[in-house]
């Protein structure tokens, strides 16, 4: 078992961790993004399930389409 992790160089690991860092992060940015924005309906609850259960492709879903689903507030100063 420890011959596979002397095999992996430096460059290698790092295309890994990186890899598992965008997988690990993303949907966590979206799910985020989701409980923060109003939806009309269960929209909301719909987004969530879909992020939770389909994570990297859910959560590019989201940014790319239900990002502009959310309904707009009006900021008050």
């Amino acid at each position: 078992m420890e011959t596979i992790f002397l095999a992996i160089g430096p460059w290698q690991l790092l295309i890994i961790l990186s890899i598992s860092l965008t997988l690990l992060v993303l949907p966590i940015l979206a799910l985020i993004d989701v409980l923060r924005k109003e939806f009309n309906g269960y929209d909301k609850l719909i987004w969530v399930i879909t992020i939770l259960c389909f994570n990297f492709v859910g959560s590019i879903l989201y940014f790319l389409i239900g990002r502009r689903a959310a309904i707009t507030q009006e900021r008050t100063l």
